[in-house]
């Protein structure tokens, strides 16, 4: 007698949304807790300032005001220009062609975005700031010109657009380009016909990302941008850290959200329209041939060298010849305390935002709306999320739950979009086989999907990990004294006159660079080239 094998029964629709429905609740239930209702305090207390004494166009009648957000503005758009116009001939070389140490050179172009942003603002200071190496060789110091900040910001994003257009530039259509080619198209026509249209959403979202990270970024405009270029999230910490204005901060704020929403949404819309699994003819790379073509691969490696390479270099050379006395930082009380809070607040940040990811990402499976609310926290700035925790929750703006809970908020959409893109890409036929043979629904998960989703999860936590040892921010709002982390540490010592406490800071900024990297390599190391794919940094 034959016996057939046991057909797993289907999960009907009501157990599905409620299964979704218990995944969703603990990211929605952190979201409104954490950003939403602190972002809505942030427009209550702007409300009540513009039905008293002064209208919600404050900032646009004040001269001063107006000048910090047009300089925001046109800051994060001179900065989306500089990147597309330098980011994408080199990705196209990465992208087609295959030379000796290419994919060392994929990695190395992560180390500037997963730095923390006051380490970055410490590199480039060391390269074109006051006696920096550019002033010691004979040039001009950039102090108190915009070039600074500017430089700052190409550095830290460059990167980023880079690793998504030559990802872009793999997807690629490699039968249409051959018959575009092979009807007479010129390389240079054929990139405008086929391979332009293919890239431009790609393109679009990480210049979203670009403009974001620039107009709401902290450290860099704090330490880069001097009194006159300093951005209008700089000018809201003022506010309220030095001048008690909460509620002028909080129309600031309003208005900083009513200008960064627009693009948060296009951004999230965009990375809806890109998970789509990966196209199987892709371009194959060949090796360069021509000296033309040689010329192109070594113009690439020096321009990385020259935006991306040169700040690190030259903070890792002004630290090594600071002398002893700046190194013995390393061993004091108060750096050992730091690097204590620093790895204690990141490793809680850490979990409690790996947990948040993996519900959100698996609830988001079914429901487009959830998926798109994992972009909410790139809408709002890390000194808005501190300025509005600060707000509704006053008894609780100096305790340890709260400044993990506004770290890991920061941290978790990384591990909630990897794990979203693993999950597009997951062969259905898997989940479907193990089914027919009789595996439970929890079973298919841990046996079939948990596995394949690991190099998604360790990349997503990677870029958790190194958003939370590098926060700055939220630590300057939300902390104790004596909860001060290497950020905050090397911000005081950039803050004291005399040369040995900036050296002092060139030492702690090199270590918390080790330390940031050294987390993220943890994770995500080792790994194959495929699986780094860029994602966002907070």
């Amino acid at each position: 007698m034959e016996v057939s094998a046991p057909v797993a029964k289907p999960r009907t629709a009501w157990a599905d949304g409620v299964g979704t429905w218990a995944l969703a609740c603990l990211p929605l239930a952190f979201l409104l807790a954490i950003l939403i209702a602190p972002a809505l305090g942030l427009l209550a207390e702007a409300a009540a300032l513009g039905s008293s004494d002064a209208p919600w166009l404050a900032p646009l009648s004040d001269p001063y005001l107006r000048w910090r957000l047009l300089w925001s503005l046109l800051q994060a758009c001179i900065t989306c220009v500089l990147v597309l116009l330098l980011g994408l001939p080199m990705a196209w070389v990465l992208a087609r062609w295959e030379f000796a140490g290419r994919g060392w050179l994929l990695r190395a172009l992560m180390l500037p975005f997963v730095m923390p942003t006051l380490v970055a603002a410490m590199g480039v200071l060391a390269l074109a700031g006051p006696q920096g190496l550019w002033q010691r060789w004979g040039g001009a110091s950039w102090q108190g010109t915009p070039y600074l900040l500017l430089y700052g910001n190409v550095f830290f994003n460059l990167c980023m657009l880079v690793r998504a257009a030559t990802e872009a530039l793999e997807q690629v259509s490699a039968s249409r380009l051959a018959a575009a080619r092979t009807l007479g198209a010129t390389p240079w026509r054929a990139f405008w016909r086929i391979e332009w249209p293919a890239i431009a959403p790609w393109l679009m979202s990480a210049l979203c990302l670009v403009f974001l990270y620039c107009f709401a970024g902290f450290g860099l405009a704090l330490v880069l941008g001097g009194p006159h270029f300093a951005t209008v999230e700089v000018e809201i910490y003022t506010l309220v850290a030095y001048e008690l204005q909460i509620s002028q901060a909080g129309v600031l704020a309003a208005w900083t959200l009513g200008l960064t929403a627009p693009c948060a949404l296009v951004y999230a819309l965009l990375e809806r329209r890109l998970a789509t699994p990966q196209r199987a003819d892709r371009m194959t790379r060949r090796r360069p041939r021509s000296p033309a073509q040689w010329l192109a691969v070594w113009l690439m490696v020096l321009t990385l060298g020259l935006v991306c390479a040169a700040p690190v270099l030259a903070m890792v050379a002004r630290a090594l010849g600071a002398g002893a006395e700046a190194w013995a930082v390393l061993w004091e009380a108060d750096t050992l305390l730091a690097l204590w809070n620093t790895l204690r607040f990141s490793a809680s940040a850490l979990l409690l935002a790996t947990v948040l990811g993996v519900s959100h990402a698996l609830a988001a499976q079914r429901w487009a709306l959830l998926r798109a609310l994992a972009f909410l926290p790139f809408v709002v700035s890390p000194v808005l999320v501190a300025f509005g925790l600060l707000l509704l929750y006053p008894a609780w703006a100096a305790s340890a739950p709260l400044l993990v809970a506004a770290y890991a908020l920061l941290a978790y959409p990384f591990v909630a979009k990897a794990l979203a893109s693993a999950l597009d890409g997951m062969p259905a036929h898997y989940l479907e086989a193990a089914a027919t043979l009789g595996a439970s629904p929890w079973r298919v998960f841990w046996r079939v999907r948990w596995p394949l989703l690991q190099p998604a999860l360790r990349r997503g936590m990677a870029f958790a990990a190194a958003t939370a040892v590098g926060e700055f921010a939220v630590t300057l709002f939300l902390s104790r004294p004596e909860w001060a982390t290497l950020t905050t540490l090397i911000y005081e010592h950039l803050g004291r006159p005399g040369q040995t406490h900036y050296a002092s800071a060139l030492v702690l900024s090199c270590a918390l660079m080790v330390l940031a990297f050294a987390a993220f390599m943890l994770l995500e190391w080792p790994g194959r080239e495929d699986h780094l794919s860029y994602a966002p940094h907070a």
